[in-house]
C-alpha cells in the first residue's frame, strides 16, 4: 500500500509520526511531503524533514491521502491549491482519504463533509457550524477515515491498516507496539 502524507508549518507532530511510523511497520510505502522545502516546524517546535516537496509527487499515485491536524498545518493545508485539488480528486475516483484532529477543517474547505459522518479535535467542529461532529475515536464514511487528535493517532492508523490492507496485518503492528 502507499500513503501520502503532506506536512506543513504547524502540523500536529505526534500525530504525523505516530501515523507514518505505525504504517511504515506495515511495510507501506508512505511518501512525506512538505508543502514547503527544508526542514518543517510543527506545532510544538520539533523539527521535521520531509521526504520529497509537495510539488514533487502525483498524488493520483497513491492508495490514500492522509492529513495529520495541528492547527498552522491544517490551515496551510485549506490555503494548498494542490492539496485541495488532491482532495477533490481523491473524494471523486473513491480514493481512501484520511484526516485527524483540525485536518477535517480542510476537508470541509474542499467540500468533502456534506453529508458525511466524521470526527476531529473537540471544539474543531464549532469552525463549522452546519456540521455535526461524531463522539467515535475513529469514523469511517465511505472512504474517508477521521480521527480525533493525538492520543487517537495510533488508534487512526491501524484502523487505516485494517481498512485499506489486512485487518491481521493491523494486529500483528498492535502487538508489535505493545498496544
Amino acid at each position: 500500500m502507499k500513503a501520502l502524507v503532506p506536512i506543513a508549518n504547524g502540523s500536529e507532530e505526534m500525530e504525523a509520526v505516530i501515523i507514518i511510523d505505525t504504517l511504515r511497520r506495515a511495510e507501506w510505502k508512505v511518501t512525506v511531503a512538505g508543502l514547503t522545502s527544508g526542514t518543517i516546524e510543527a506545532s510544538r517546535g520539533v523539527k521535521l524533514v520531509a521526504d520529497v516537496e509537495w510539488d514533487q509527487v502525483n498524488p493520483s499515485d497513491y492508495d490514500i491521502l492522509i492529513l495529520p491536524g495541528g492547527f498552522g498545518g491544517t490551515m496551510a493545508f485549506c490555503e494548498h491549491e494542490g492539496i485541495q485539488q488532491a482532495l477533490k480528486d481523491f473524494s471523486k475516483s473513491g480514493q481512501w482519504i484520511g484526516a485527524i484532529c483540525a485536518a477535517p477543517l480542510a476537508l470541509n474547505q474542499a467540500g468533502l463533509l456534506e453529508g458525511k459522518q466524521f470526527t476531529c479535535y473537540p471544539g474543531v467542529e464549532q469552525k463549522m457550524p452546519h456540521l455535526t461532529r461524531s463522539d467515535e475515536i475513529v469514523v469511517i464514511d465511505g472512504h474517508l477515515i477521521t480521527s480525533q487528535g493525538p492520543g487517537t493517532a495510533y488508534e487512526f492508523a491501524l484502523r487505516i491498516i485494517a481498512e485499506l490492507d489486512c485487518p491481521n496485518r493491523s494486529a500483528r503492528v498492535r502487538d508489535g507496539l505493545l498496544l
